[in-house]
């Protein structure tokens, strides 16, 4: 069974609170039972974790390596400044898609580079608690079809 660890970065905790006309009415238990779920539809094993300290999500990349089979990371404002994310992403080589709830594209300049882009599978951004399930949807596709190869 694949393993597939889902990564939260800084106040996505506030999901539901925070800002709900760029982020939704969607809390993130919401969205982490929801990919739960779809994770038992899709027949792999779904963990999540949240967290505001970068450290805390480059060790959870480091320890994936070892326990999971990819990753689905939404590193939040980490996204636009975090080398050190993108060098663990890089470092251990997991398969990772990028996600964002809001399209990062059509917002403030600042958010338009990702860090992590150039070291994912792929990014999947603007379409709110939508883009994590196309987003485990994605690794899960990419790594069955990694395994037939």
């Amino acid at each position: 069974m694949l393993k597939i660890l889902v990564l939260h970065g800084p106040n996505l905790n506030l999901l539901g609170l925070r800002e709900p006309t760029i982020y939704g009415q969607t809390t993130l238990a919401e969205i982490d039972a929801d990919l739960i779920q779809l994770g038992q539809t899709l027949g792999v094993d779904v963990s999540t974790l949240q967290s505001n300290h970068e450290g805390v999500l480059v060790d959870a990349i480091h320890t994936a390596r070892e326990h999971q089979d990819g990753l689905v990371i939404n590193a939040g404002a980490y996204t636009h400044t975090s080398v050190a994310i993108r060098d663990a992403i890089a470092g251990t080589q997991i398969p990772t898609v990028e996600v964002h709830l809001s399209n990062i594209h059509k917002r403030e300049a600042f958010r338009h580079h990702s860090y992590l882009a150039p070291v994912v599978v792929g990014q999947i951004c603007g379409f709110g608690p939508d883009s994590y399930r196309l987003g485990l949807q994605a690794i899960v596709n990419h790594l069955q079809a990694l395994a037939t190869v």
